[in-house]
């Protein structure tokens, strides 16, 4: 019997705001077993609606400055003031059960992953565009223009970061999409590295079977 190693899969998903990366990884929660997102730490004030410890663990300030001064972050990141981290043992804890965890990260969290795990798996989700990145940003009416032209400049760096990913997917249609992404996590489960025992049975006794029936 061929048997695989049970740890979980650490997938890093980046790409430019409005490139629908959060969209397929909600999706991708719902077609495959075993798999969650890492929620992170952040110093940020909850918004309407957000659940502690389910759309982030919300926490002081003091206390992310003290989990970084004891290297509990895996990568962390400070925006507008405030800080967002990923907590090594949340995501490891998942992982030894054999849980997929998804990170949903920028490409310099990225970076700091990569510098740390190795075997972790990086998709870089790409628009089908310029274009239709322009215009599915100026849809979501959340942020002013001038926002929007940021968020723009930033996706044209982010995008030549694209080299340094394992996968890319150009999301034109999110159940193409979804189906890349879902067909990359299966293939990945039957790479050579990730088998941990090999049991095909003894050979001198299956040959004696063969030879006397």
């Amino acid at each position: 019997m061929i048997k695989s190693k049970e740890k979980g899969l650490l997938i890093v998903v980046s790409g430019p705001s409005g490139c629908g990366k959060s969209t397929l990884n909600q999706s991708l929660l719902k077609m495959r077993k075993n798999i969650v997102m890492s929620i992170s730490d952040t110093t940020r004030k909850p918004r309407n609606g957000e659940k502690n410890k389910v759309d982030y663990n919300f926490i002081s300030k003091e206390e992310f400055l003290k989990n970084i001064d004891n290297k509990k972050y895996l990568e962390y990141a400070s925006y507008a003031d405030n800080y967002y981290g990923t907590p090594i043992k949340r995501v490891d804890d998942n992982l030894n059960k054999g849980i997929d965890v998804i990170l949903e990260i920028d490409i310099e969290g990225a970076r700091k992953v990569n510098e740390l795990r190795k075997d972790a798996i990086f998709i870089f989700i790409m628009p089908p565009s310029m274009k239709v990145l322009k215009e599915r940003l100026v849809a979501r009416k959340t942020e002013t223009k001038e926002q929007i032209v940021e968020r723009f400049k930033t996706a044209y760096k982010e995008i030549n970061e694209v080299s340094k990913y394992n996968y890319v997917i150009v999301n034109d249609d999110i159940n193409e999409s979804l189906n890349k992404m879902n067909a990359i996590l299966t293939c990945e489960k039957c790479r050579v590295d990730r088998i941990e025992d090999v049991d095909l049975g003894n050979k001198e006794e299956l040959i004696h079977e063969i030879l006397t029936n």
